[in-house]
């Protein structure tokens, strides 16, 4: 069973992540090691050329991971990002992206997930990411 729900997730967005509220970043779904977030479309996301910016579906990424740990580990504000890996694999069209969170290894101390990112009308990943968290011993 997951740790956060999607409500705690919202609430974390509302509170502790601005910039992601900023952008209208929303919890679709949190399960046990995974996690569902939904960036709905707005024009400031476009870089020249019309399509979807990198540091946007970036940003979708990271924060999908941050619920995907939260929701194995619980409410742990000290999480943090180690690493990340991203591959663009296709040109995202103006549209809404969803990213799709799992946990691959849970230690002690650190996590290894994988996210892939969707575009709205496009049936194939327009990117997909990797990453470490680092988890505070005292898990504060």
């Amino acid at each position: 069973m997951a740790k956060i729900s999607v409500e705690d997730f919202d609430h974390i967005i509302e509170t502790e992540l601005p910039w992601a509220q900023e952008i209208g970043m929303k919890t679709d779904q949190i399960g046990d090691g995974e996690a569902v977030l939904r960036l709905p479309f707005n024009a400031s996301m476009l870089r020249p050329g019309g399509t979807v910016s990198g540091p946007t579906m970036m940003a979708l990424a990271d924060a999908c991971m941050y619920a995907v740990i939260l929701s194995a580990i619980g409410k742990v504000k000290l999480a943090v990002t180690t690493n990340f890996n991203i591959n663009f694999m296709h040109r995202p069209a103006p549209g809404d992206l969803m990213a799709e969170g799992r946990i691959l290894k849970l230690g002690k101390r650190l996590a290894v997930m994988e996210v892939t990112l969707h575009s709205d009308g496009h049936d194939e990943p327009v990117a997909h990411a990797t990453g470490t968290y680092s988890i505070p011993p005292n898990r504060e």
